[in-house]
Parts: C-alpha cells; structure tokens; sequence
C-alpha cells in the first residue's frame, strides 16, 4: 500500500471512490471483507486511514509478514475475538504459515492472557499496589483499585 500514491487517488478520484477500491482489493486478497472494515467504509476516511496506518506499521516492520500474522492472530485470541483469529489465521496461512505454527501462537497468547488475568486479580486480592492497570487508568503512583 503506497501511501502517497493512495493519497494522490483520494484526492483525484474521491474517498467514497477510494474505500470502495480498497475494499474490493481486500476481499480479491482475502476472500472476504472483515465486518469493522464494512463499518469503517460507511466513513470513508475513517476507512482510509486506518488502512493507511496498517500498511504503514505493517510495511514498515522488520518482521516478516508471516510474523506479523501471526502476532494479529495471537493477539486477537487473547482479546477474544474469533472475527480476528479467524481473518488473521487466512492471513498467515497465505503468508506460509503452518498448522504447528498456528496453534503455537495461540497456545503463547492463552498463556499469556491466563497470566494477566492472575497477575491483576492477585494483585487485586493482596490489595498491593500500584498496579500498572491502575496507573494507565489515571489514579496514579500512589493510589491501587482498593484505595477508592
């Protein structure tokens, strides 16, 4: 995906013209078009540019493509969402990955999810502090969840 070369179309030809474009390629690559990608499309620049900024981070990487697969599908198992496994195990397997390798992500990321839930109720329980959720959250340094 060139960036400036999808920027000169949108410019000549429209964003309405452009997602639908984007989507079309999508769906010959894919077979299919992920249901956000639908929705994103009913704002066509809100379409374009998330596309934008996934090429630009994937196409940018030093990862491989597969790797990067492979990530989005490890990643979309820990956060449950089967649209997501589902897309990116296509994905990878167009890119050349393997069976053995699909279900070694999967088991990494269910390992680690598992982790994350017991690190956060553990800390949760002995009422330490401060937990990382909690200074993402906002309530600072010196506060945990059971101070409120």
């Amino acid at each position: 995906m060139d960036f400036e070369k999808i920027l000169a179309r949108v410019a000549e030809r429209g964003s309405d013209a452009i997602a639908g474009e984007l989507l079309r390629d999508i769906e010959a690559e894919y077979g299919r078009v992920p249901l956000i990608f639908e929705r994103m499309s009913e704002r066509p620049e809100i379409l374009i540019s998330h596309l934008l900024y996934k090429g630009a981070v994937t196409e940018t990487s030093q990862l491989e493509p597969k790797v990067i697969e492979l990530i989005s599908l490890a990643v979309g198992a820990a956060l449950k969402c089967s649209h997501c496994v589902e897309y990116h195990m296509q994905s990878a397997i167009a890119k050349g990955a393997t069976r053995a390798e699909i279900l070694e992500v999967i088991l990494i990321a269910g390992m680690l999810a598992n982790s994350a839930v017991l690190a956060d109720a553990y800390r949760v329980v002995d009422g330490s502090g401060p937990c990382p959720s909690c200074d993402i959250n906002g309530t600072g340094l010196n506060k945990t969840c059971s101070d409120e």
